[in-house]
């Protein structure tokens, strides 16, 4: 009987096995073997996986798991201590009962038993052992602990419980040999100990790497694991370097003494024989009203629904409807709908905000009109096929957006609805990617933090990128690789590690809904959290057929509602979103100026230079915005501006191509748009479009040739029609099919765009009519996040709206609309927080303004005003509205607080001589204000910072914002990420200048003893560090003061694990800038009119400026020789000729 390896942990036996599944299921069909096991450590994780890889290689997938097993009851915790805390066991599912048994195991060691592991007891391996065949497992293992301490009884004790508990012939002995000399002994005492009892053995290498030479980089991975060092003594190892997949030659030379061991292996591999059923939707039952079946009931609410979304529905709209509602119910989706439907309608009438709909459920008619998406799929041609498609069986997926505060809500009710052993979150796994895996296998190494970052950063910033990939691409990379060991070797271990996954977490949104418990379909684990998730990821629930939805938090709804609510509160106007105007030339022409900071999806500085250059009039326009500012696309935007721009210039390479690509000025842009062409173009029919161009975008070259000939020349077998036979000539249709896959690789999903477009169109409308509503809810939203924050407050000057500080009279909790400005919440104050800023509003609500600060003092506990607190609310120019400066309260806040813990002290029932005294006698006893001046401006805004984060009254460079803009060019917060690129636009080396104030000095020896800095540098809306090595930091460190406003010019650190940095090259001070006149003629005989005056003007006002001319017509540029003094000129110039010919730069 041949050998199967019985033992194997994979990449999910996490940070502890580096076989990589693919790999291991192709080395073991190599080997000779007929099955594999997987059996990694208390979970099963990778089972999904597993299976579809081993029935792909033609092999026997044996699904298994490494169990713990507690000494005691599983609910036990410190009962026992070390390594008997809990004993390894190994369980294989013999046929599916086995396997749902097996399920229900792990599920227990983690919702019950977790102590450090996942952990089982006899009691639970007893309820659910049927189906399953356990083996002794390594040293760890029960009965080969006992055995390792001449416990022999114990040994045989266990070993026969075991034996009892999964019946006769269920239950194995292992053997084992790692070259360890406790495993040899263990191993006689094993045979012993079968012979005793009758028990068989079975022998297994405790796989945790795929090939021998594997041993260093799994070696690497644990120092991964522990955070250690390879050459660290004192850690965890796999001695020996034997921990390999094996062939039976191998295995047979280990234990010529035991052969049947080895042919047991093949005897358990036949006994296992587990069926996983995919593609099999098990959906929960919706309970419909009394009198109507589902589909019925499904039917009356989507025939309700048109009449409401539609004034007199025609034949197009039912027809299309019937037609929907038919392919969902044969392919047997009706619940799933009726269950979406529910909770969307729940959240509505609980007025939690709903996104108007997300990704290609948009395309659904039925969505429509159940209102699960608010986007009218006929108007804007969004394609139901993208959706569902009956020539593809696959699940639907609709993920939905609610209000991130209120998001739980809905979850809890699907639980209370459906049962919470039957809703469930879901797991989501780290990997180890190209960079990542770099940087920390340089630190096991033990390479220096610089040298593993400077390697990761040659590795190219693209989606999907690889080592193998960045080596082909990076010749700077190759070169280190070819010609350095260090760099070759850190490669290549990175490259043994990469992609393995690191770490579980609990996907943000993912939940699955199922018919019966969800332990009867997918093993459970527990998130760091404590809440429970299942042990496969959403795509491999999807397989498995179970109803998968997202429940997504966006933060934008929750903005949308709060500024609905302001607006209705100062201005008495109920907004309803449903009726909003989009065709509005107001909003339209609001967004083409850029100014787009808080509007949804188009607020980034790319997006708002795109937008100005855009200069969007319709909502297809926003639509295409969002599509086309991605990776990849970007490169056809020029194209699609152009075509807006010049709607001759362009060219359709035939007629029947107009109706479906003139909405985006002859582009594709769209994966909907893919589907039209070959359908009008080739008459596919809307099911195959979609195979089509799904098989485009995942570049499948084979059925791309295939789909070739069809689109061009037809197939009528497959009821292709084919171009040619059209009317559209070969090479015509050649040239399209090119043009296709160009884009398809790229296209986006319009219905998920138009979705977004809407709210982008929403928020725009709502900045434009009601700026201060919306940015005091914008701001709001982002009370915790100062640098945003700093981002918008620069906004709202820009905007002309005035910034007040906080005031625990007049103020909320959060930022609010007072008058013409917006003033900050109280909650943003350091150490107050929301529910201290509820509790003071809640006492000016009920007993009135406070008069002063004693009495603000006296009506608050002091868990809400104690001395930090109150110093906070001084500082933050909170108390500012009560009488006396804030240097005064300062001066007696101490006081106030002692006198008021002095009165508390005053025994119950009893009348302090305060109570008893007369208005006069109490004026006495007050704590009156030292005669102090008020802090001047520096000290305030100082305070501001300190204490809200950011600048409320002003700004130290508020009166450089112009000269920052000119010789800047970038702010701090244009370094971070992109939100919608998820990358920033600069790359790393790049050179850069910007301005600032030096808001922290760190200053460092170096190693060889020389001196250099980390500077804080803050511009008006964020700060960055800038690091200073020593030659540069003693050319320049006159210039390196505490709050000295400098120039900083240098390159970008860009890194993908840390905040982008500058390294400094330079340093100027804000002295050292100049302005340039521009002043611009029509033509040479206009400026000669002027010329004269304009040297006058020249000599009366010398200085260190410059001057120049431009002549428009001439397109000329002439420097002035001398240097002015630019104010006089200036104001002179902008009287005599117009604003616009009149321009003051600066320059550095």
């Amino acid at each position: 009987m041949a050998f199967v390896s019985l033992h194997t942990h994979t990449e999910y036996s996490l940070l502890d096995g580096s076989g990589k599944i693919k790999e291991m299921v192709a080395r073991a069909k190599e080997l000779g073997m007929s099955a594999l096991a997987i059996t990694d450590h208390g979970v099963m994780y990778g089972v999904i996986d597993f299976y579809k890889a081993a029935k792909e290689a033609g092999i026997k997938p044996i699904i298994g798991c490494e169990v713990y097993v507690s000494p005691g009851s599983r609910f036990d915790r410190e009962r026992v201590h070390g390594e008997d805390r809990y004993y390894h066991l190994i369980l294989l599912a013999k046929n599916n009962t086995g396997y749902s048994n097996l399920m229900k195991l792990v599920s227990r060691g983690f919702t019950e038993g977790f102590y450090y592991k996942p952990r089982v007891d006899h009691e639970v391996l007893e309820k659910y052992h049927e189906g399953i065949i356990a083996l002794s497992a390594c040293l760890a293992g029960e009965v080969s602990r006992y055995l390792s301490r001449d416990m022999y009884e114990e040994a045989k004790k266990a070993a026969l419980r075991y034996r009892d508990i999964f019946g006769e012939g269920n239950f194995y002995l292992e053997l084992q040999d790692h070259g360890d000399l406790l495993q040899k002994k263990v191993n006689q005492a094993m045979l012993e100990l079968s012979k005793d009892t009758g028990i068989k053995l079975v022998a297994t290498n405790d796989v945790h790497y795929t090939y021998e030479e594997d041993a260093k980089a799994h070696d690497i991975l644990l120092c991964i694991q522990t955070a250690k060092k390879v050459h660290d003594t004192d850690r965890m190892k796999y001695e020996g370097g034997q921990f390999f997949l094996k062939s039976e030659e191998q295995m047979r030379r280990l234990f010529p003494y035991a052969p049947e061991a080895v042919d047991n292996t093949g005897l358990i591999a036949d006994a296992c024989n587990v069926e996983l059923e995919f593609g099999v939707t098990k959906l929960p039952m919706y309970d419909v009203p009394k009198g109507y079946g589902a589909y019925e009931y499904l039917e009356k609410l989507c025939k309700e629904g048109l009449e409401k979304r539609y004034e007199n529905p025609g034949k197009e709209l039912t027809d299309r409807l019937e037609y929907e509602l038919k392919v969902i119910k044969d392919m047997g989706y009706v619940d799933y709908f009726l269950i979406v439907w529910d909770f969307i309608n729940y959240a509505k009438l609980s007025n939690i905000p709903v996104g108007p709909g997300r990704g290609s459920a948009a395309g659904s008619l039925v969505s429509y009109t159940l209102a699960i998406t608010d986007i009218d799929p006929i108007k804007y041609q969004l394609l139901f096929e993208r959706f569902l498609n009956p020539e593809r069986i696959s699940m639907p997926d609709i993920d939905i957006d609610f209000c991130y505060e209120r998001r739980q809500e809905i979850i809890d009710y699907v639980v209370r609805k459906y049962g919470k052993d039957r809703v469930c979150q879901i797991i989501t796994f780290g990997t180890l990617q190209a960079k990542g895996v770099i940087r920390d296998v340089g630190r096991a190494l033990d390479l220096s933090y610089a040298r593993c970052d400077t390697i990761a950063k040659l590795i190219p910033a693209e989606l999907g990128m690889n080592l193998e990939k960045a080596l082909l691409q990076s010749s700077e990379l190759r070169n280190l690789y070819e010609t350095d060991e260090e760099v070759r070797y850190l490669i290549d271990m990175s490259k043994r590690l990469e992609g393995l996954p690191r770490h579980s977490s609990m996907h943000a949104a993912g939940v699955v809904i199922t018919k019966e418990n969800t332990d009867e379909y997918v093993p459970l684990s527990k998130a760091s959290d404590g809440s429970v998730t299942t042990q496969f990821t959403m795509t491999r629930l999807e397989e498995l057929g179970l109803l998968k939805m997202d429940f997504l938090g966006l933060r934008t709804l929750t903005v949308i509602q709060n500024i609905i609510a302001q607006v209705k509160k100062n201005h008495g106007i109920e907004i309803d979103l449903n009726k909003l105007n989009f065709e509005d030339k107001n909003v339209y022409d609001y967004i083409s100026t850029g100014k787009t900071e808080g509007i949804f999806q188009i607020e980034s500085s790319g997006m708002q230079s795109f937008m100005k250059e855009l200069k969007p009039d319709c909502l297809e326009d926003i639509i295409a915005g969002i599509s086309l500012y991605r990776p990849g696309p970007m490169d056809f935007i020029p194209r699609y501006i152009k075509g807006k721009r010049d709607k001759a210039s362009i060219v359709y390479e035939c007629p029947q191509l107009k109706d479906i690509l003139s909405p985006t000025y002859g582009c594709i842009v769209y994966q909907e748009q893919v589907m039209q062409i070959v359908r009008e173009l080739a008459g596919y029919t809307m099911g195959r479009s979609d195979l089509v161009r799904r098989a485009m975008s995942k570049k499948k070259s084979s059925v791309m040739e295939e789909e070739r000939q069809n689109f061009v020349y037809g197939n009528k077998a497959q009821g292709v029609l084919g171009c040619v036979n059209n009317g559209i000539s070969e090479k015509i249709a050649n040239k399209i099919f090119d043009e296709m896959i160009d884009f398809a690789k790229y296209a986006f999903n319009k219905s998920h765009a138009a979705c977004y477009a809407v709210i982008s169109y929403q928020t725009a409308y709502l900045k434009y009519y009601y700026p201060k509503e919306f940015m005091a809810a914008t701001m709001s939203s982002v009370i915790d996040n100062s640098s945003k924050v700093a981002e918008y407050i620069l906004s709202c000057r820009q905007m002309g709206i005035r910034l007040l500080p906080p005031d625990v009279n007049k103020g909320e909790s959060v930022f609010s609309v007072y008058e013409d400005s917006i003033r900050f919440g109280l909650s943003a104050i350091k150490s107050i927080g929301h529910n201290v800023a509820e509790e003071i509003i809640k006492n000016r609500e009920e007993q009135g303004l406070y008069s002063s600060m004693e009495d603000f003092v006296n009506r608050l506990s002091t868990k809400e005003v104690n001395k930090r607190n109150l110093e906070n609310l001084i500082k933050a120019g909170a108390l500012d509205s009560l009488s006396g400066n804030r240097r005064q309260k300062l001066a007696i806040y101490e006081k106030l607080l002692d006198e008021k813990q002095k009165d508390k002290k005053t025994m119950e029932g009893q009348i302090s001589l305060f109570e008893l005294a007369d208005e006069e006698a109490k004026e006495s006893f007050r704590i009156s204000f030292p005669s102090l001046e008020e802090m001047s401006r520096e000290e305030m805004l100082a305070y501001e910072k300190e204490i809200l984060g950011v600048y409320v009254s002003g700004h130290p460079l508020e009166d450089f914002e112009k000269e920052l803009l000119d010789i800047s060019k970038v702010k701090t917060t244009d370094l971070k990420k992109d939100d919608e690129l998820e990358a920033i636009k600069f790359q790393d080396g790049m050179k850069i200048i910007i301005g600032g104030l030096l808001s922290g000095i760190t200053k460092k020896y170096t190693k060889n003893n020389q001196l250099m800095a980390f500077l804080q540098l803050e511009d008006l809306v964020g700060s960055i560090e800038v690091i200073v090595f020593p030659k540069v930091y003693e050319k320049y460190k006159p210039f390196i003061n505490e709050d000295a406003k400098v120039y900083i010019e240098g390159r970008l650190s860009v890194s993908d694990e840390q905040d982008t940095k500058i390294i400094c090259e330079a340093v100027h001070d804000f002295s050292k800038v100049y302005k340039q006149l521009w002043l611009q003629y029509d033509n040479k005989e206009s400026y000669l009119k002027d010329a004269d005056y304009i040297n006058t003007l020249v000599n009366e006002n010398t200085g260190r400026d410059e001057l120049y001319i431009y002549l428009k017509q001439e397109k000329n540029i002439k420097k002035w020789d001398k240097k002015i003094a630019h104010e006089k000129i200036y104001e002179e110039m902008l009287k005599k000729l117009r604003e616009g010919n009149v321009k003051l730069v600066s320059k550095l």
